[in-house]
């Protein structure tokens, strides 16, 4: 009897081994898909640097600024500059104090450099030294005239102190000649006069050498009433009219 039923086991084997083999294969897991391949790098964030070969100008003066930036594709200077490669130099000429700012822009965002020039004004020239006065100018400054009386020729007090500060002043200048000029009032013969002016012009002349004016410099002449300085009659006008007058004649 075993042996009868082993036809039937061994199909029976068979089949449940065909079976196990059909379950095993229908939960066999099916091959998972590759990985997704990874997110590309962020891109780089931009530099800049922003410098200035001095940051102190006078007015008028210029600076030159230079600038490096990398990552970027964009690159501009403010103010005036505007957009400018990704390095290099420029010259600058502000008229006032300026912040001048680099900005580099790019896929990885963007970056700033400042640089700050102070613009100082320069100083006003020093105005130009007074101009010497000329000895044309100084002579009729300090050279004074002698005033006599009526019908004198002698010195007074006021024309001594007058003649001692023309005698000062005339030392400093020993080459310059000049000429004393006698003058009269309107009143007298025109002959008087002159004979009177000549009187006069010779007392200055006299009294200046005594000062230490040597007698070579002085020339002397006689207008008596023919060069009134007033012409108006009456004392105040006739005062003015009598007097020893200076005027310069040469200069060696």
């Amino acid at each position: 009897m075993t042996q009868s039923h082993r036809p039937f086991y061994r199909s029976l084997l068979i089949s449940f081994s065909f079976l196990a083999l059909l379950v095993v294969g229908c939960h066999k897991q099916k091959p998972q898909p590759p990985p997704p391949p990874p997110p590309p790098p962020p891109a780089a964030k931009p530099t800049a640097s922003l410098t200035a070969d001095r940051t102190t100008i006078l007015k008028g003066e210029s600076v030159k600024l230079s600038w490096t930036t990398t990552d970027a594709t964009n690159v501009s200077i403010a103010p005036e500059v505007g957009a400018v490669t990704a390095q290099g130099s420029t010259s600058v000429n502000p008229s006032d104090s300026t912040t001048y700012t680099l900005t580099a822009t790019g896929a990885g965002g963007s970056a700033d450099s400042t640089v700050r020039i102070t613009v100082n004004v320069p100083p006003p020239p020093p105005p130009p030294p007074p101009k010497a006065p000329t000895f044309d100018e100084l002579f009729l400054k300090e050279v004074h005239d002698a005033f006599f009386d009526y019908d004198k020729a002698d010195i007074r007090p006021d024309a001594r102190d007058a003649l001692q500060k023309s005698a000062d002043f005339l030392k400093g200048y020993p080459n310059e000649k000049f000429v004393i000029e006698g003058h009269c009032d309107e009143r007298g013969s025109t002959e008087y006069n002159l004979a009177l002016g000549q009187r006069r012009a010779n007392a200055v002349k006299d009294y200046l050498v005594s000062l230490g004016i040597t007698a070579d410099r002085i020339s002397t002449v006689s207008w008596g009433k023919e060069k009134p300085f007033c012409s108006e009659s009456g004392e105040p006008c006739w005062q003015q009219n009598r007097r020893g007058h200076f005027t310069r004649t040469s200069t060696k």
